[in-house]
């Protein structure tokens, strides 16, 4: 999982999704992306935990370096 976003405007540019169940997490990032969302907006809306879509969380999280799992 990763998260491509403006390094000015914070913008999701693009997301990178290898694995099981990618097809079932890439609609978070498309809604982001249609509404010129930011990776914030993802990275500050709540995910079930424990659950795949966390990892979507964490590669948002990640872009402004505050990622807290590996």
């Amino acid at each position: 999982m990763k998260v491509l976003a403006d390094a000015a405007t914070d913008k999701v540019l693009g997301v990178h999704i290898i694995g099981p169940q990618a097809g079932e997490m890439i609609h978070e990032a498309a809604i982001t992306m249609s509404f010129g969302g930011a990776s914030e907006d993802i990275a500050r809306t709540c995910h079930a935990h424990p659950t795949r879509s966390e990892a979507v969380r964490q590669a948002a999280m990640d872009v402004e370096g505050w990622m807290m799992q590996a």
